[in-house]
């Protein structure tokens, strides 16, 4: 199955930001992409955190998830977009939800991301947890290729990442990681803690990030890959807005799981 990892450098415009994540899709779709995963805040990245709350969506009412809908039906495409705000009880806070569609437009999943970032060096800080609800689900969706083959998608989103114990529960074959990691540490992390979710799992592992300089001064550090239950990096971009395509295959997943079956031996 061929999976395209969406890089995007969003900005303070919802319609610009959808036409060019349109643009990446449809470039995915033309290149034999069943599935593609758009980065974290692919909508919209505003010039203050708390701008994100007044484009908050209500569940199955709102631009962006109609935009995610008509993109997977017109395109005959999986997706899953990367984060967008939701509402929640509390108009002060927004729910980062990912949501997937199938190539008819369905949604099949919501996933609201747990872990809530938080990053003071004394010159750049960030604390997620001032506008955003933390989500309690681990999320999975089952999603059937082309050719009949079933695989076990996991949802997390960018800081997720660190924290393993998130992705032993989910247990997929194809772990997604939407992201919009800080240069700062994503220059450190972002590769190492991928490759380590891969081979620690033996799953594919596909991260689609933010990465370049917004129109906020934000800095993402990018580079979108997608990565083998072995760890191998099968492909990536370092900057910019593209779309990181890869064919990963549920033999390769099985060779790995059956030649090292370290998940057979875990004690804990």
């Amino acid at each position: 199955m061929k999976v395209a990892a969406i890089q995007m450098v969003s900005g303070i415009s919802l319609d610009a930001n959808l036409s060019e994540a349109l643009r990446l899709l449809r470039q995915a779709a033309q290149c034999g992409a069943e599935l593609a995963v758009l980065p974290e805040y692919f909508c919209f990245m505003g010039h203050q955190d708390t701008d994100k709350l007044l484009l908050a969506e209500q569940p199955g009412l709102g631009t962006v998830q109609d935009f995610l809908s008509d993109a997977a039906r017109d395109l005959k495409l999986w997706v899953v977009g990367g984060t967008l705000p939701m509402a929640t009880e509390d108009p002060q806070h927004a729910a980062n939800a990912s949501l997937s569609y199938d190539s008819k437009g369905k949604k099949v999943s919501r996933y609201d991301k747990i872990h809530l970032f938080r990053y003071d060096n004394g010159r750049e800080a960030y604390d997620e947890a001032a506008v955003l609800k933390a989500g309690d689900t681990p999320t999975t969706f089952d999603m059937q290729d082309r050719s009949g083959q079933l695989w076990r998608v996991g949802q997390s989103v960018c800081y997720d990442l660190r924290f393993a114990e998130l992705y032993r529960v989910l247990a997929a074959d194809v772990l997604l990681v939407p992201a919009a990691f800080t240069y700062t540490t994503g220059q450190a992390h972002w590769e190492v803690l991928l490759r380590a979710r891969a081979i620690e799992n033996q799953a594919f592992v596909i991260a689609s990030a933010q990465g370049g300089t917004h129109e906020n001064g934000r800095r993402t550090w990018g580079h979108s890959m997608v990565i083998d239950p072995w760890g191998e990096v099968l492909a990536l971009q370092s900057a910019g807005p593209g779309v990181v395509l890869a064919d990963i295959d549920i033999e390769r997943l099985h060779q790995v799981r059956q030649q090292l079956p370290a998940l057979q031996h875990r004690q804990l």
